[in-house]
């Protein structure tokens, strides 16, 4: 019964057009409660998932967040077994008796509602400016100590340093960033100076929750990033003896950079530098959004430049400078007091 179970549901997400990276890890996480309750869905009941939350929490320290994502599967499980139209509770009490059949066991009562736009640590937050120029500056410098040490991995951190600099320059996340391919790269007719690296296509943003990878057109803003990575393609990628390989960022092995892989990078540079352990690849992209704002760019622009549904998410990024709030300020403040803003 309970493998019939398994695949009806299955069959039933599939049927939505579900992806198999979606559904896999809700079919473990099932399981997962099951093992937990020590129960058989037709006798699971809703002190089962309070249990289950409660050492969620105290045991395992999830964040709210996750946990909110482990109760939403077993509800989305829960409703399927209950839903009179697919016949479990009729085919359980047949098979097992009287009162022998699923229950909703997910309710507002026990699971985490979703209050916030925003639930990540709050310690998170972009790079000043003068912390990116550190970073770049110090990504540039492994660059040059490779090369007169004449070691191994000069070429790799040429790379690095590219890397990170197109992060910055088109505010990329890590996924997006290690899947870019040389052909991702096109003209823009609004921006002919930068040739052939005048629109980036990201082809793997964050998706929705059960659906494909979300695609963009970036433009290129930043003419020092365009003459960086124009560089590192035409000049320093065909080094690494990987023609036929469709990167942008490859392995000296001949292999495509990961996401991990960045990460240890950019770790390894920060911790160097001394900088806040609360930063992360990620807040390199959080600059780029913060550093379009305060430079006066439109929101709507950098809305669709960061891949963002709705406005409230590029507010989330945003973490604008001082400097920037009190010259907004004043430029409000004028007209009551009958001046020129500042």
């Amino acid at each position: 019964m309970l493998a019939a179970m398994l695949q009806g549901w299955r069959a039933q997400q599939s049927s939505r057009g579900l992806r198999e990276d979606t559904m896999a890890p809700r079919d473990r996480l099932v399981r997962r409660f099951l093992g937990f309750s020590g129960e058989y869905p037709w006798r699971w009941g809703p002190g089962h998932v309070e249990e289950w939350t409660l050492s969620l929490t105290s045991e395992h320290h999830l964040a709210p967040s996750t946990i909110r994502g482990y109760q939403t599967v077993l509800r989305l499980f829960s409703e399927y077994l209950c839903d009179g139209r697919y016949g479990w509770a009729v085919a359980c009490e047949e098979e097992f008796g009287p009162g022998m059949h699923p229950v909703a066991i997910c309710h507002e009562w026990n699971t985490i509602a979703h209050l916030n736009d925003y639930e990540g640590s709050p310690e998170a937050r972009p790079l000043t400016r003068q912390e990116l120029q550190r970073f770049l500056d110090y990504a540039d410098e492994q660059v040059e100590r490779a090369v007169k040490a004449q070691r191994k991995g000069a070429l790799a951190a040429y790379r690095d340093a590219t890397l990170f600099k197109v992060v910055y320059g088109w505010g990329l996340r890590r996924t997006e960033t290690s899947k870019l391919d040389l052909a991702d790269w096109g003209r823009n007719p609004a921006a002919p100076e930068f040739g052939r690296y005048g629109m980036l296509n990201v082809r793997y943003g964050k998706s929705v929750r059960g659906q494909p990878p979300r695609r963009r057109n970036v433009a290129s803003v930043m003419s020092w990033a365009v003459e960086a990575v124009q560089d590192y393609a035409e000049n320093i990628r065909p080094r690494f003896g990987c023609a036929d390989h469709p990167a942008l960022w490859v392995t000296e092995r001949g292999g495509r950079v990961k996401p991990a892989e960045i990460n240890a990078r950019f770790v390894a540079y920060r911790d160097a530098l001394g900088l806040p352990k609360e930063v992360s690849p990620h807040s390199i992209r959080h600059s780029y959004v913060t550093h379009l704002t305060e430079d006066g760019e439109d929101r709507r622009f950098i809305q669709e430049q960061a891949g963002h549904r709705c406005d409230t998410s590029t507010a989330i990024y945003t973490h604008v400078s001082g400097d920037f709030m009190n010259t907004a300020l004043r430029r409000a403040l004028a007209p009551a007091f009958g001046g020129q803003p500042g």
